[in-house]
């Protein structure tokens, strides 16, 4: 069998990947893509900003984001973004941080939530979702996300904040993004238990309403989430009038 050349194209790319750290074919099944981005960089991406509430009901669980999005928090980039998604047949999470790593976190939530009730014939449970999501908080590229992730199982109604660290920290209520000092102070003086859907969205966008008139991160309008165990359901409003 002929040596190949030292200087031909074969050897060259066999010098190449021959290297413990090289991988040709990018990451291996189960792992997460690591991050490419200087600290300088991450400065000039599109932000959310933003002010994200979720509540639990006694029919579920409603979830409240504002619109705008911002490049470096200096300059508004868009004034209509949905920044919650669903993410499960009865659950949703907000986008909070930077929207490429907002949007890459919702599709791996996503994809294994989807790939559990294919494996087993039923859905994940709200801690189990919880969990994994705090664990791709903890371990992802994801650039300090920090969301809200919100729904229903057969335990009851669920609303969890995801910090940075992948903390995950359950409550009745509860507020994340740069408006959501703001937000605290309105939900404090109108939540209260045994609300129901119709009323907690109204708490939840008079919330992010309070954060709006005084946050530049925050504005532009309304989304509102709405999950029970039969349906989900995400509307936008530019005018708070709409929903207050």
């Amino acid at each position: 069998m002929r040596t190949p050349m030292h200087d031909n194209e074969f050897s060259r790319n066999r010098d190449r990947l021959s290297g413990a750290d090289d991988d040709p074919l990018g990451p291996s099944l189960g792992s997460l893509p690591e991050p490419q981005f200087s600290e300088a960089e991450l400065e000039n991406v599109n932000k959310t900003g933003t002010t994200t509430v979720g509540l639990t009901t006694d029919d579920g669980v409603v979830v409240a984001t504002d619109m705008r999005a911002s490049l470096g928090g200096r300059f508004v980039s868009s004034k209509d973004v949905q920044k919650v998604e669903q993410i499960h047949p009865s659950a949703v999470l907000t986008l909070v941080g930077s929207v490429g790593g907002a949007q890459s976190f919702i599709k791996y939530l996503r994809v294994e939530s989807n790939l559990y009730e294919t494996r087993r014939g039923e859905q994940m449970s709200m801690e189990a979702l919880s969990t994994l999501a705090g664990n791709f908080a903890r371990g992802g590229p994801f650039f300090a996300i920090h969301p809200i992730l919100a729904g229903v199982d057969d335990e009851g109604s669920h609303v969890y904040s995801i910090d940075p660290a992948g903390g995950v920290v359950a409550d009745d209520y509860t507020v994340t993004g740069s408006g959501m000092q703001v937000a605290y102070g309105t939900l404090e003086q109108y939540y209260e238990e045994g609300l129901s859907n119709d009323e907690a969205k109204e708490v939840a966008a008079r919330a992010v309403k309070s954060a709006v008139e005084r946050d530049t991160g925050s504005g532009n309008g309304v989304f509102l989430a709405e999950v029970t165990d039969e349906e989900v359901t995400i509307q936008g409003h530019k005018d708070f009038d709409d929903v207050l």
